[in-house]
């Protein structure tokens, strides 16, 4: 794990988004355990109940399950609810934003739908 961290948000939460961002893009699958607490802790050099609050997050949002005296785990399932909860996400919030800077910016839709399909050529 590589963290650049910002002044603009809890570093639990930016730590917690990192690790929601790895189960999501499948850098952490399912039942594959996280990285202990004070594993983390040392070596971003942060404190472990910092780690610890994180890690609490992701237990709260049904993503991860502690295993007692084995750690915490990517629960089956964690990827499809983020899959879901992300797509819907973007469809409410970010996509209406995007629609109305395509159209401040008069940009032809047909130019937009052959980048779509440039991207799924290139992955």
């Amino acid at each position: 794990m590589s963290f650049q961290w910002n002044d603009k948000e809890p570093i639990y939460l930016q730590l917690k988004d990192q690790i929601r961002n790895m189960i999501l893009v499948g850098d952490l699958i399912e039942s594959e355990a996280l990285p202990s607490v004070r594993q983390v802790a040392s070596d971003y050099k942060l404190n472990p109940i910092t780690v610890s609050k994180a890690w609490q997050y992701l237990v709260d949002e049904d993503l991860v399950e502690k295993r007692r005296g084995l750690g915490m785990f990517v629960k089956d399932g964690a990827r499809e609810k983020l899959l879901i909860c992300d797509q819907e996400k973007f469809l409410q919030k970010d996509w209406p934003d995007i629609k109305t800077r395509i159209k401040d910016l008069i940009i032809d839709p047909q130019v937009l739908i052959n980048s779509l399909k440039d991207m799924q050529g290139a992955s």
